[in-house]
This record gives C-alpha cells, structure tokens and sequence, in this order.
C-alpha cells in the first residue's frame, strides 16, 4: 500500500513502524495470541480508519496493486465518503472522510 517500514526488532519492544506522507502506523509483535478483528469481537468495524482525501485515486491506486478492496468507495449512512480494504493479515482498513 505504499508503506515504508522501519524494523526495530532488536530492542527490548520488538515492533517495526509503517511510514507513508504524515501517516505513522506502529505494528507489535503478538507473541503468538491470535488477533481478533473488530468486526468478529464487535460484529462490525474496522481494525484501523484514516482520515483521507482523494479517495478515489487512492482506491484506484490500490486496485492497480492488487489489494484486496472489500468495500468499494461509497457513501455512508453515517455520511461519510470511505473505502475499505483488507490486508495480508486479514484486517479491514478504511479510508474515509466526512
């Protein structure tokens, strides 16, 4: 998805940190525990939301890529304009902006 990551593996909290325009996303290990998405502890939800405009070239972007889109860019019925995809790990990211 465009990410730059830096792996900080050798310190005493192993995570490596995702880095793409002003966005940061940090990343732990889970020591082998299952991770659970929001929408199975929930029913409903994303494991991560960014606010973000340009939508549309970024799904496009994505699609290009290969990346698994789960819900096409539309608008929401809480009115928002968001787009969601899934990662390697199974986890819904959403794009979105009001």
């Amino acid at each position: 998805m465009g990410f730059k990551s830096v792996h900080y593996m050798d310190t005493n909290e192993l995570h490596i940190c995702l880095y793409r325009d002003i966005t940061e996303i940090i990343l732990t290990k889970t020591n082998g525990q299952k991770v659970i998405f929001n929408r199975e502890l929930y029913g409903y939800g994303f494991d991560a939301y960014f606010i973000t405009k340009n939508q549309k070239e970024r799904q496009e972007k994505f699609i290009n890529s290969n990346v698994k889109i789960v819900r096409s860019l539309d608008h929401t019925d809480y009115n928002n304009k968001e787009f969601v995809v899934e990662d390697i790990d199974g986890r819904w990211i959403a794009f979105g902006i009001k």
